[in-house]
């Protein structure tokens, strides 16, 4: 596959924006304990250091999302693997690493709502606003802006490139010059 990658936002960055939002949900959820759940797989690393600076109680769940085929979307969103802890009555933080579309974040907020948390609030690294479809805002954002398909931190492309300490963005030569 013909690609260039380029570091958009650096190790560096990413670490800074990281310690940033663990303050300010640290602030907000002083003296409560919050449940924190995971998307899978993306947002695994970006969670992983997250957790490590938050200064609240908190527990950790995991669910994991099924709705891309490389870079597209397929339009469709399912549960994989669902959360093994209830939800009700529990401060609940969505952990994402990047909104792009919007699709999937919305389908699981919605199923979360169902079941009965006493506040539902999302984190994600990235609020990638280029090619947003649903009209959606997260409470806690590192990065905001507009970019393409991105790799590393945890991203993907086909299950790669999630081992890169900082953000690509991959641009096919074929796609720039059109």
């Amino acid at each position: 596959m013909n690609m260039i990658m380029r570091e958009i936002y650096s190790s560096e960055r990413i670490e800074r924006e990281v310690a940033r939002l663990a303050r300010d949900i640290s602030s907000d959820y002083e003296g409560r304990e919050l449940l924190v759940i995971v998307v899978l797989k993306g947002a695994f690393v970006f969670a992983a250091d997250l957790v490590r600076h938050l200064t609240v109680p908190l527990e950790v769940d995991f669910i994991q999302l099924s709705s891309y085929c490389g870079t597209d979307s397929t339009g469709r969103t399912t549960i994989t693997r669902d959360v093994a802890v209830s939800v009700a009555g529990r401060h609940v933080l969505v952990v994402e690493d990047i909104i792009d579309e919007g699709r999937c974040l919305s389908f699981l907020l919605d199923c979360l709502r169902q079941r009965n948390p006493a506040s539902l609030k999302v984190c994600t690294m990235i609020d990638n606003h280029r090619r947003r479809a649903v009209n959606l805002a997260p409470d806690y954002a590192g990065i905001s802006g507009e970019c393409g398909f991105l790799v590393g931190y945890g991203l993907d492309m086909d299950q790669k490139y999630r081992q890169l300490p900082s953000l690509y963005e991959v641009v096919f030569p074929d796609e720039e010059a059109s």
